[in-house]
């Protein structure tokens, strides 16, 4: 929220710095975010002097320059050369004289200094508008009014204003806040507090308003009152649009607005003075002078005020109008309280208009401006939620301003269409419950106080209780714990002491398991060098359509979404991860390692599904470039290598594995746990690293950290050093390309008992003479026996029965 400190002081009579405003502010939960200078002039035309042209001659070596004297007051004339073609002798202007440093209205600042213009010299700079920031305009010097007084600063003829901005984070429950009136009360009441009496906020009186005729009427009908509360509006005959008045501009751009005409910056206006957001609509284009609120057919086509075609839905709440027969087109006119269409909004030409002021339900507004990404200032403040008896007032402040800026009159009664009035809630409050909740003693008077600064009524009250009506504008105040909370946040927290001691009992409860369970598990990854990295839940449905043609019932779309490539919940947790590996490619970060704990959502037999997962993403080399290390680049063995790690972590040993492929995959593998998937991990196919324009081979693995966690038996267990040497044995193996280790390796644990205590490949050899599609593996096998030495003959009788095994089913060839 932004607001101008001048302009609060319109409502507030303080004597405050801006920088001890914005200090009782946060302390009242507005929380001050920066306090930045304003200037109406970009540089306040420091430096500036009116000068009087005395003299104007042609420069002795250049056609299109003049040689001038001015007088700046000081009693010797500056002499200027000028290239503007319109300047003359007894002309008011503007001059920059030497140092001044000047502010253009685009480009770079630059500063004035003596200088000599093809053999000249020149001691200042007669300027344009466009030189000192008023303005584009740089068709020649800037001629001032005859009675300019010569000596005085630009700054001071032009009324250049100085401003502070204060910039306010705002959270989505103080709607109450949305607007200069509304922080001016806060801060009324935070003063109220700290002076022991009511600061009084001073509100532009609406007292004079009148209808001068009966002669532009207009009829309004709301099809749903429960989207729209309350509309009200009247109707202005005889305006003339123009440019606003300077105090107008500079309100408006002093917060970041770029001023329109004086209709449009009314409206503006009234909405950052009282957060009730106004349309004005050029009523001959209101056709039958009928307004219509209601929902549209699905895929009404709707042109906005900027000239977009956007297709609209049966929820989007309008404004239309309707011909003077009931059966004449409904035509739509203005997305309520979003956005204006092209033909609604105020023009040049426009001599009368309808100005409604309206409440619509945030639900109805927050659903329609995220869906068609039209996100306003009008449906940021219907989001949060206005007051619905404020706008009348906000009706009037802004036809009074259009009478007075703009001419015309006020053409008809105020129309207002208000079915079920909302009144303001009754809350009771106990002393005691106050004084208990806030941990010290609040005196009756400054809680009345501070309520009645807050615009709080007091209905009763006794020794006991008190009981308040809740002003309409405080819509995040249900219950006698939000009265006490804006009791104390205007009190201030900082005015409660700390105790020396805390009087308390504590509780003990065991950490949770999966949250340990995850923060061991990151700990593990990082000591390997992996990244955590954290993706959106939120995803493309295209990466799910493309890849897993055949599966779109299962994605869980949003109703409603800004962006199309964030349209669904995620279904994998691989695209997320390759478009981190695109972005941090395209930033040259080639080598990765990643980790990610989150959940995936998939639709079954309507039905959700959310599933844990821990997944990992490799791609480029393993280790950093070194003359000491040979590179070694990511590979499906590393990846597994990790998973192992992961698994016995997690104390399961016995795994089964499965060859998978097809898909993403180019090559993968599961394990399990009897009929349980544990992990599949490999290399994800080139088609879909292409997709993401990744060039470098990517390996991924996902992990499901459910099951990991039911079958996790986080036991750990002392084992004392073997006091029996350990006997190997190595076997090269001959065996078929398709034959991977870890059947070799299960096979080996299955039938070599408890002796066997180790398997590992520590060579692949293959060669044309070891026949088409063989390879010859050499692995080695560590046994010991716990009780005693083991003898040849024991290791020989279960080598033999695993040669045995290996040849009869994996049609193996032992090497001598």
């Amino acid at each position: 929220m932004t607001i101008s400190y001048n302009w609060l002081r319109d409502y507030l009579d303080t004597k405050l710095s801006p920088e001890e405003a914005g200090e009782r502010l946060t302390q009242t939960g507005l929380e001050v975010e920066a306090i930045e200078k304003f200037e109406s002039v970009k540089g306040g035309l420091e430096g500036l002097i009116i000068g009087c042209v005395t003299a104007v001659e042609k420069h002795p070596d250049a056609d299109k320059l003049s040689v001038t004297k001015v007088d700046v007051g000081t009693g010797t004339d500056l002499q200027i050369v000028c290239g503007a073609a319109n300047v003359g002798a007894g002309q008011k202007v503007i001059v920059a004289t030497e140092g001044t440093l000047l502010h253009p209205f685009s480009g770079e600042a630059f500063k004035i200094r003596k200088t000599k213009i093809r053999g000249v010299a020149s001691e200042g700079m007669i300027c344009a508008e466009d030189e000192i920031g008023l303005s584009e305009d740089h068709s020649g010097i800037m001629i001032l009014d005859a009675a300019a007084p010569v000596g005085i600063s630009a700054r001071e003829f032009l009324n250049v204003t100085s401003d502070n901005i204060i910039q306010i984070g705002l959270t989505p429950n103080r709607g109450d806040a949305t607007s200069h009136i509304g922080v001016a009360r806060d801060l009324a009441a935070a003063l109220s507090a700290e002076q022991m009496e009511i600061v009084p906020l001073n509100i532009p009186s609406v007292e004079n308003f009148s209808v001068a005729d009966q002669s532009l009427q207009m009829e309004v009908r709301v099809e749903n009152t429960e989207a729209c509360p309350r509309f009200s509006g009247l109707t202005i005959s005889g305006i003339v649009v123009k440019e606003s008045p300077g105090w107008l501009k500079n309100k408006l751009k002093s917060i970041g607005l770029r001023p329109i005409n004086n209709i449009v910056d009314i409206t503006n206006f009234v909405m950052h003075e009282c957060g009730q957001p106004l349309h004005a609509y050029d009523a001959k284009e209101i056709a039958g002078k009928k307004m219509v609120v209601k929902t549209l057919p699905q895929d009404t086509t709707f042109r906005t005020l900027d000239d977009k075609e956007i297709k609209l839905r049966a929820i989007d709440l309008m404004v239309c109008c309707q011909g003077e027969n009931k059966d004449d087109s409904i035509l739509p006119m203005c997305i309520a309280g979003v956005y204006g269409g092209i033909k609604s909004g105020v023009k040049d030409a426009t001599t009368s208009l309808f100005l409604e002021a309206a409440c619509w339900n945030p639900k109805w507004i927050r659903r329609t401006s995220t869906f068609h990404n039209l996100r306003t200032d009008a449906a940021s403040r219907f989001e949060k939620g206005v007051d619905p008896n404020g706008n009348i007032y906000a009706l009037k402040r802004a036809a009074l301003l259009i009478v007075e800026l703009a001419g015309g009159k006020i053409s008809s009664e105020i129309i207002d269409v208000y079915p079920s009035p909302v009144k303001e809630k009754q809350i009771v409050l106990t002393w005691e419950k106050l004084n208990r909740l806030a941990g010290i003693e609040i005196s009756k008077s400054v809680t009345k106080n501070i309520l009645k600064a807050l615009s709080f009524k007091i209905e009763s009250e006794d020794e006991l209780q008190i009981t308040v009506a809740v002003p309409t504008f405080k819509t995040d105040v249900f219950r006698s714990e939000d009265v006490i909370e804006e009791v104390l946040r205007i009190y201030g927290y900082d005015k409660i002491p700390v105790p020396d001691a805390i009087r308390s009992s504590l509780s003990f409860s065991t950490a949770d398991k999966k949250e340990t369970f995850v923060e061991e598990l990151s700990q593990m990854l990082a000591a390997s060098g992996f990244r955590e990295m954290m993706n959106n839940s939120i995803s493309n449905s295209k990466y799910q359509e493309a890849f897993f043609p055949g599966s779109n019932e299962s994605i869980v779309s949003l109703l409603s979404y800004s962006n199309i490539g964030l349209d669904s919940m995620r279904t994998s947790m691989l695209f997320p991860g390759l478009e981190v590996i695109r972005y941090n490619h395209n930033r040259k970060m080639v080598d990765l390692k990643l980790f990610e704990f989150g959940k995936t959502y998939l639709k079954k037999s309507g039905n959700y599904e959310e599933k844990s997962h821990l997944v990992l993403l490799l791609t480029g080399e393993l280790t950093a470039e070194s003359w000491k290390v040979k590179q070694e680049p990511a590979d499906y063995f590393f990846l597994k290598g990790i998973i192992k790690n992961i698994l016995n972590k997690c104390g399961i040993k016995k795994v089964t594995s499965s060859i998978t492929g097809g898909g993403i995959w180019e090559q993968a593998t599961t394990f399990q746990t009897g009929k349980t998937e544990l992990a599949t991990f490999g290399k994800i196919n080139e088609k879909v690293t292409a997709s993401f324009d990744i060039k470098k081979a990517v390996y991924y693995a996902e992990i499901d950290v459910e099951a990991l966690l039911r079958f996790s038996k986080n036991l750990l267990k002392f084992t004392s050093l073997p006091k029996f040497p350990s006997v190997r044995r190595d076997l090269a193996l001959v065996i078929d390309n398709t034959v991977s280790f870890a059947e070799i390796e299960q096979i080996a644990y299955q039938h070599a008992g408890a002796l066997l205590k180790e398997v590992n490949l520590f060579d692949v050899y293959a060669d044309e003479r070891l026949g088409a599609g063989k390879k010859s593996y050499a692995v080695s096998f560590i046994f010991v026996n716990e009780e005693k030495t083991l003898t040849d003959a024991e290791v020989d009788k279960v080598i033999g029965n695993l040669m045995l095994q290996f040849q009869s089913k994996l049609n193996a060839n032992i090497r001598n």
